[in-house]
């Protein structure tokens, strides 16, 4: 190695982490287990909800029933087949009695009614042999799940002529949280072998390979143990583990390979150890830091919203991402001191090499300066035709209908997805997905059959039931006239709430849920894609110390997610390859899914950005060559990144096999996300752009650049500047480069 001036001196944050490196790993070993003590049994404390704003009209008007109404919002269905005997059977009308008698007499069960109790015509199929028990089952998600457990196999099956399954939105809930465990299991014994075969093509080395696949596996216990602790505090989504899965493999690996590929450069230069850990944690180490923070900050616009489904992504999101950061920061410098050269072991490249080769590292390296090369002398033709097949691909997000989560996320063999298929297509009024009005404050009979002319008179409404009066309280039934959540129902909620009446009115049912739910997102999107938007131009100029350079990042990082978005409609909303897929297509999308992919998607293309944006200007500081710089940086980060890219693409993909659709549409299109994002924006597009931009790249206001001077963060080594390298001293950096 050419030195140039001192070899750079081990000192602060390098001296931290690597003084004591086996006390620093004994450290972690116990920390690992205490978290997986911790964290055990975390998933049993998740809830399968939280699709709902906590302050909605909707949420007030629910929890008000349940108190003074139990009955009102049965949560337990039981579908009752009468075979081909009619429900009105006096044999099959028996059972059912029995049946629903001994429901009510369960613990934690109450408000059981049947078709059999009052012979209310919506509680009947239409073709006359099926008819429905409901109930509802009391407690909170955990308590209702644990009581369903408990009764459930004593009502499911054969009772002398009938025929019983188990339906409604706590078998619902139960099933999705059951499956999801399940999932994830699988997912995890796919993604890992998978991962570290990938791990191995890249490095070379099994030692290496194994490195990351370690430091992926402390993100994810330690977050478990984080989630654990949160759910002492508030409310977690069973959602949140898969993407505690995904990104502490995905990120932790990224991290991982930056640094052991950098600490791996400088060894082969004829750096010591020591030597070369310093120069690696000095500029991949804070390219690191600052990717985390960058992918944190996106997450973090998630906890503005009220659904805790959202918040639960941000509070796993954040806690693995700087526990990958933090193990990729303190543990693997660690490890890699204790290895020494010995991280290069065990090459099981040279099993299928005969005789001497060149470095596969610089053969890459060449490739994509190549590529680089190419673009850049056909930068217009890149830069219009990339984005136009981008915009093209997000086209039918155009289209996209938004909805609620319900049975149809579950796969269609799973009980509760049967029963209520069979429930909304033979049984008249979508039972259970009526809206119900609140009424509060105390008035006459007249008045209450004058309210509901004013309602049944409304151009949706199908029929209206009621009122059921109780003390100052009384509530009404109302069924739309087409689907439970179609835009007619929606509008129905509207109206409704404008209803003129002599009493306290709220509104509640599916469709108002999603009407609340729409509105809290919409209300809360301009701030959150404010903050996101902020903090990454001012964590990208920080890094840069461009002005022009985080515009294009935030541009072109939302432009490489269409794709995504495209895909989402075309195949989960309008049901294109759902028999590949093995799902069944609702025709909308859950309306927090848009927001969480969004916040993950873009905080992972940031990721990308920053390791691409850091070697250039790396290289831009050193030589002052706008062009050399794109040029160098993709070389040396083009092959990671793609590598970076594939692999956390597997591990989505293996959370995307999931059979519940909501985690399978997560995963697959993050997949998609990640993978346009590193093959055609990274490689193409971004240095297409900064072709056009030229010199003009790095300007920046006096101002802002003595801001940058003072508080900024360069990948570049301090003596390696345009100001003060001299030509003998840039060919030295370059060897190290």
């Amino acid at each position: 190695m050419t030195e140039v001036n001192t070899p750079p001196r081990v000192g602060g944050w390098t001296r931290f982490v690597t003084a004591r490196p086996r006390l620093s790993l004994l450290v972690a070993l116990v920390i690992t287990a205490l978290a997986v003590l911790a964290g055990s049994g975390v998933a049993d404390r998740l809830g399968a909800g939280g699709w709902e704003d906590p302050a909605a009209e909707s949420t007030y008007a629910t929890k008000a029933l349940e108190r003074e109404f139990p009955g009102s919002q049965p949560n337990l269905l039981l579908l009752i087949d009468a075979g081909e005997a009619s429900v009105d059977d006096p044999a099959v009308a028996a059972e059912a009695k029995r049946l629903a008698e001994r429901l009510a007499g369960e613990r934690g069960v109450t408000g059981v009614g049947s078709y059999w109790q009052a012979r209310t015509p919506a509680l009947r199929a239409e073709d006359g042999h099926e008819a429905l028990i409901a109930a509802r089952i009391t407690g909170d998600e955990k308590t209702a799940g644990e009581t369903l457990e408990r009764i459930a196999p004593h009502y499911r099956g054969t009772h002398g002529t009938v025929e019983a399954g188990i339906g409604g939105p706590v078998a619902v809930r139960h099933e999705m949280q059951t499956i999801i465990q399940e999932d994830l299991t699988r997912a995890e014994l796919i993604a890992l072998p998978v991962t570290l075969v990938l791990l191995v093509m890249v490095f070379g080395s099994a030692v290496a390979a194994l490195l990351p696949l370690g430091i992926g596996i402390v993100a994810i216990l330690g977050t478990n143990a984080v989630l654990r602790g949160l759910t002492e505090l508030t409310d977690v989504s069973v959602f949140a583990i898969n993407l505690t899965t995904a990104l502490g493999l995905g990120l932790a690996i990224d991290y991982a390979l930056f640094i052991v590929r950098r600490y791996r450069e400088e060894l082969s230069t004829g750096a010591d150890p020591l030597t070369a850990i310093g120069t690696t944690l000095r500029t991949a180490g804070r390219t690191v830091l600052f990717s985390a923070l960058t992918v944190a900050v996106s997450l973090a616009a998630m906890l503005v919203f009220p659904q805790y489904f959202l918040r639960s992504f941000a509070y796993a999101g954040i806690a693995v991402v700087l526990l990958a950061a933090a193990a990729a920061l303190i543990l693997l410098p660690a490890a890699l001191i204790l290895l020494g050269h010995r991280v290069n072991a065990l090459d099981l490249r040279r099993l299928f090499r005969r005789g001497h080769r060149p470095d596969p590292t610089r053969q890459e390296g060449r490739a994509w300066a190549r590529t680089a090369t190419l673009v850049m002398r056909r930068a217009p033709f890149f830069a219009l035709g990339t984005t136009a097949v981008l915009v093209l691909l997000g086209l039918p997000f155009l289209g996209v209908k938004f909805g609620t989560a319900d049975d149809r996320q579950l796969p269609s063999t799973s009980e509760s997805h049967v029963v209520q298929q069979h429930i909304r297509e033979g049984f008249p009024g979508s039972p259970g997905g009526g809206l119900e009005v609140l009424a509060e404050g105390r008035a006459t009979e007249a008045q209450y059959g004058a309210y509901k002319e004013r309602v049944a008179a409304l151009p949706d409404v199908a029929r209206v039931d009621g009122p059921l009066v109780k003390g100052d309280f009384a509530y009404f039934t109302v069924l739309p006239k087409g689907e439970a959540v179609d835009d007619p129902a929606q509008r129905l909620v509207g109206d409704l709430r404008e209803t003129r009446a002599p009493f306290d009115t709220k509104v509640t049912g599916t469709a108002a849920v999603l009407v609340d739910s729409k509105h809290a997102i919409g209300e809360r999107l301009p701030p959150a894609a404010v903050f996101i938007t902020i903090v990454t131009l001012l964590l990208v100029f920080l890094l840069t110390g461009s002005v022009l350079i985080p515009i294009q990042a935030v541009v072109l990082n939302a432009l490489s997610l269409t794709a995504m978005f495209g895909a989402v409609v075309w195949v989960f909303q309008d049901g294109h390859l759902s028999g590949l897929l093995a799902f069944t297509s609702s025709g909308s999308i859950e309306t927090t899914l848009p927001v969480l992919m969004f916040c993950v998607a873009f905080g992972l293309s940031m990721d990308y950005g920053v390791f691409l944006l850091s070697r250039i200007k790396e290289e831009y500081d050193r030589t002052g060559d706008h062009d050399q710089a794109v040029r160098h940086g993709l070389a040396r980060t083009g092959g990671l990144i793609t590598a970076a890219a594939v692999i956390l693409a597997v591990v989505m993909v293996a959370i995307g096999t999931s059979r519940v659709t909501n985690t399978k549409m997560l995963g697959l299109g993050i997949a998609l996300a990640v993978l346009m994002d590193a093959m055609i924006v990274r490689s193409l597009l971004v240095p297409a752009v900064m072709r056009l931009t030229g010199r003009a790249t790095w300007w920046a206001p006096r101002p802002l650049r003595r801001f940058h001077e003072r508080f900024g963060l360069s990948e570049a080594e301090p003596e390696r500047t345009v100001a003060e390298t001299e030509p003998a001293r840039d060919k030295a950096g370059a060897s190290a480069g």
